[in-house]
């Protein structure tokens, strides 16, 4: 076999697992059982301009985690791991990239650039960035993919160039893949490759090169992708605009009244365990830069390392600024930490004796934490999760019934049961409305202000007094939870169905599985 059919086998290889491990656990809560949910119910509504949960407009990212999602489950199923596909293609396509990008580098001596970008993907490809990371279902691994594609697409068109003009076709695809970013997630999509390629470009001397680009087609592009939906969901949802990208964007960044408070180092720790154990080969190249003794580097590999160096730091940084710090964040500098990784081993350990075994234990060593995280998770989530009260519930209620949700919000039941109808949420609202913090119940009356009509599902306390009088009233409330009027049905690891005292089992949803 060679090196090429190699690299191609380790790709096939890793992102099969990831499709393996991706099919072994319930949806995680919340956000799991959100994003999948909003969905499946964009499928069912019909609705693909507002995304909805619990049928409540829910705009604190653009839509294209939630196209796809709809799109896949409108081919295979309303499952979990058809949820996780997109996630995972990314995943995917970002481990692609780096291949292809590193073969184009120039080589070490004594290795090629095909063997360079093997290690690369191989390093990515067994980390738990890549294996956990890109089958978790929500933003994250989207806009990570397409920062990197977008970093090494434009890198790529001004380190290709000839006579002083970037390649337009590569630097086109870097406007796309900008678009494709904010349609992800919003303005970092855009902000965070400017911001490394900005600083690169100073480092390495490169601006003479920027006018240059094709400016005029590439903006026609990035706005092609990422203008309409905001059009169309701002007319349909006046206030969207100032919501996301004020609210769930600046504030966010800005402020510190939201939750996942961390230190300053948390990321720092949380690159060490993404790639572990991938990441103590980093720490040569750090401690001879502390004592000014550069490794040696082909020279024209030195922009390359270059911006991997500035591509860790600067996005690393730029989220290290806000009170809320999420694991996921970190995501986007996964490949120039895999491309260091992987450089880091031909520097200090490739010309020792028995090189292949150190790389091949290190590689075993990941693929076991990545296994054993996923094990982890999987139990974690079924003590946490209301996936068997779903199950029961889909296989009594009836099509027309009503469900109700009191004491928390159960976020994965919708889509494990596959409701045909929201479901009333029970809670003091008024109450709420001064008092509650960044939570759940915040995310739904915001929603709600934008279409009273969907928000009538969010009831106060006296409704649930009232259901229990009415026939086809079901229940499910947090384990603790002091319910009164209403029968006990099922009592689940961490919920309990509940049904009126009048409501009869039905022949079940679709959704059931006897």
């Amino acid at each position: 076999m060679t090196e090429r059919q190699k690299s191609w086998a380790g790709l096939a290889l890793f992102w099969g697992l990831l499709l393996l491990l991706a099919a072994l656990r319930p949806l995680a809560v919340p956000d799991e059982g959100r994003y999948g949910e909003i969905g499946r119910w964009m499928l069912q509504s019909g609705d693909w301009i507002i995304p909805r949960l619990d049928g409540i407009p829910f705009f604190h990212k653009p839509p294209l985690l939630h196209w796809l999602n709809a799109s896949l489950m409108a081919v295979l199923g309303v499952h979990a791991w058809v949820a996780r596909l997109g996630p995972a293609l990314h995943a995917g396509l970002m481990l692609l990239v780096l291949y292809l990008v590193l073969r184009r580098t120039p080589p070490l001596p004594g290795l090629s650039s095909e063997r360079l970008a093997q290690r690369a993907t191989w390093v990515l490809g067994s980390s738990l960035a890549f294996l956990i990371g890109g089958q978790y279902v929500n933003h994250d691994m989207l806009v990570a993919c397409w920062i990197g594609v977008a970093i090494w697409a434009f890198a790529l068109a001004f380190l290709q160039s000839s006579d002083r003009v970037p390649d337009p076709w590569l630097a086109r695809a870097g406007f796309v893949a900008c678009g494709l970013g904010v349609l992800s997630k919003g303005l970092i999509g855009l902000v965070l490759p400017g911001l490394v390629l900005f600083i690169w470009l100073f480092q390495t001397r490169q601006w003479h090169k920027v006018l240059r680009l094709p400016w005029v087609s590439g903006l026609a592009l990035f706005g092609l992708i990422a203008v309409p939906w905001f059009v169309l969901a701002e007319r349909r949802a006046p206030g969207l605009l100032a919501y996301l990208f004020g609210d769930q964007q600046f504030n966010r960044y800005t402020a510190t009244t939201f939750n996942n408070g961390r230190p300053w180092w948390f990321y720092l720790a949380g690159l060490f365990l993404l790639m572990f154990p991938w990441t103590f080969l980093v720490l040569p190249q750090v401690l001879a830069w502390l004592r000014r003794r550069a490794l040696p580097l082909p020279a024209g590999l030195g922009p390359w390392v270059s911006l991997a160096w500035i591509w860790l730091v600067a996005i690393i940084g730029f989220f290290s600024v806000p009170h809320s710090k999420l694991i996921g964040y970190a995501l986007p500098v996964m490949p120039p930490l895999a491309f260091l990784a992987a450089l880091g081993f031909e520097q200090t350990l490739a010309r020792r004796p028995h090189a292949g075994r150190y790389f091949g234990g290190l590689l075993a060593l990941a693929l076991l934490v990545a296994c054993g995280v996923e094990v982890a998770a999987a139990r974690y989530t079924e003590r946490r999760g209301s996936a068997d009260v779903a199950a029961a519930l889909a296989c009594q209620m009836a099509p027309a019934d009503t469900v109700l949700a009191a004491g928390d919000f159960p976020y994965d039941l919708p889509f494990v049961a596959r409701l045909p109808q929201a479901m009333v949420v029970i809670q003091d609202w008024d109450l709420q409305r001064r008092e509650a913090g960044d939570n759940w119940r915040r995310e739904l009356f915001e929603g709600a202000d934008f279409d009273r009509q969907a928000g009538q599902v969010l009831q106060g306390p006296d409704t649930l007094v009232q259901a229990a009088q009415k026939p086809g009233q079901w229940l499910v409330a947090p384990r603790g939870f002091e319910v009164t009027g209403f029968a006990t049905v099922f009592e689940g690891r961490a919920w309990v169905l509940y049904r009126s005292p009048s409501t009869v089992a039905g022949a079940g949803l679709p959704s059931c599985r006897r």
